[in-house]
This record gives structure tokens, C-alpha cells and sequence, in this order.
């Protein structure tokens, strides 16, 4: 039987799920948890499947401005081989402003990872506005954010489809060549934030021997490559105590997963 509650507010009730016991909970669990894994593995052949999409080449140049200055589409990946470009609105004519960004591009904001994990998988995250850097600056003291935000000063928003609404664009760099990879906006781009989310929308995903990736595409073992924000080092080898941590988790993991299916 399904319970109500008062919502608190002197509003109508809310309907409830019903009370069950520990058992019964658990059943309802294990029911849930096989369409559960099932999203999952649609999503990782989904992640897949960009990894698969045609490339677009970028013959056009853009310059945007930075705190060091004016800068290009190239310098933004900082020597890296994927870039993630979130276009956010903060600019005149932006409610919030001068003093706020959009608020719903400030919830993306407020939800990024540190970005550390990302540069350790060969990818840089810009946020990029038409606001000018001193109030750019302004923004992110004032917010805690510290991700490398750019002013954009040409045609780059209106080029790759951000000039009206955000959304994010993931680009990848052979040499000085530079590729058009995937774009998501709407409700696709309002789940972004997190360091697996932002990998999965990349050309080279997350890297690690588990994915279904085209071959010759970089690939560590799973977990190993992970790391404390500020102990990532360049061309380190996986530190042996963590392996060992990180293999015996694993399986154990593998071991339990085995139980529940006999």
C-alpha cells in the first residue's frame, strides 16, 4: 500500500513508496540494480561510439584573450592533445551582471572537478565568455573557481554554436592541425562537471584497457593512472603500493560480483 506525507508546506500530500522490511528492500534493490548496470553498459558503448565519430577539421584562426595576454585556439590546449571548451555566459546583457555569471552556467562551474585529474589524461578544460579578463578575474576569486576561463574576441561562440545558448565543444590537436571532435548542449550539456563525464565525451575517452576504443588509441590500466590533485607527475610510472591497493579492491569486486550471479 502506498503511504502519503505532508510536504510541510500545508500543500497537497506527496505519495510515498511503500515501507518494507530489510528483505524486501533488498529484492526491490537487486531488481533495480540489473536495469541499472544495464544504463551503464549502454552508456559506455554510447562513449564508444564518439570515440568513433568523423572529425572536423578547423581551418578558421581564433584569438581569445587570457590573463597572459591574446592568445589562439591552439594555445588553449597547452601542449596537451584534447580540449574541452565550456562556452559560459557571463558578458553585458547576462542577468547577474556585472556581478554574476548566468546562473545556470555558474551551476556548471560550481560542479567542476579539479581539473588536474583531466590534464593527467592528456585534456584541458577552458571556459570561455565575451566578459573582459579584469571581470572575468573578479568572478572566479569571488566564486572559488579556478578552472582557465578566456574572453572571447571573434567569431569563435557563433562558429561552433554557443553564440545563443551554452554548451560544450571537445576539440583534439595532431601537431598544429586542429579537429572539431563532439559538441553537447541542452540536457546533455548540463550533467557535465565531473572528470569521467568530461573523458567520455573526448576522441580518447578515459584511457584505460577496459574501453572498447579503435586500436592504437592510448590505453593504461584501469585505475592506476589515479592520483591525489596535487601528486600528479608527468610520465610517472603508477605507484606500486596503490597498484597493489587498487588490484586487490578489484578483485575483490570481481570475486563478489561472481557470488551474486551463482
Amino acid at each position: 500500500m502506498t503511504a502519503t506525507a505532508e510536504n510541510g508546506k500545508g500543500g497537497p500530500t506527496m505519495q510515498r513508496p511503500p515501507v518494507v522490511s530489510q528483505a524486501a528492500w533488498e529484492a526491490a534493490h537487486r531488481q533495480l540494480l540489473v536495469k541499472e548496470k544495464a544504463h551503464t553498459h549502454a552508456r559506455d558503448a554510447l562513449a564508444a561510439e564518439r570515440r568513433r565519430m568523423p572529425w572536423m577539421a578547423v581551418e578558421k584562426q581564433y584569438a581569445f584573450e587570457a590573463p597572459q595576454g591574446r592568445i589562439s585556439l591552439l594555445d588553449l590546449f597547452e601542449g596537451r592533445h584534447q580540449l574541452i571548451v565550456y562556452r559560459a555566459f557571463y558578458e553585458p546583457g547576462v542577468f547577474g551582471w556585472p556581478e554574476h555569471a548566468c546562473r545556470g552556467c555558474s551551476m556548471v562551474a560550481d560542479q567542476v572537478a579539479h581539473v588536474a585529474h583531466l590534464n593527467a589524461r592528456d585534456t584541458t578544460l577552458v571556459f570561455a565568455s565575451r566578459a573582459p579578463q579584469a571581470d572575468i578575474a573578479r568572478l572566479k576569486e569571488r566564486m572559488g573557481w579556478t578552472m582557465p576561463w578566456v574572453t572571447i574576441t571573434d567569431d569563435f561562440d557563433k562558429d561552433f554554436g554557443v553564440d545563443e545558448w551554452h554548451g560544450t565543444n571537445v576539440f583534439y590537436r595532431d601537431g598544429e592541425r586542429i579537429f572539431r571532435t563532439y559538441f553537447v548542449n541542452n540536457r546533455g550539456d548540463e550533467q557535465m562537471g565531473g572528470t569521467w563525464n568530461y573523458l567520455d565525451i573526448t576522441p580518447l575517452g578515459r584511457q584505460e584497457v577496459w574501453e572498447d576504443s579503435p586500436a592504437g588509441y592510448p590505453q593504461t590500466p584501469t585505475y592506476k593512472w589515479w592520483n591525489w590533485h596535487d601528486s600528479y607527475v608527468a610520465d610517472a610510472e603508477p605507484d606500486r603500493k596503490w597498484v597493489e591497493v587498487s588490484d586487490a579492491g578489484e578483485a575483490a569486486f570481481r570475486e563478489e560480483s561472481a557470488k551474486g550471479k551463482s
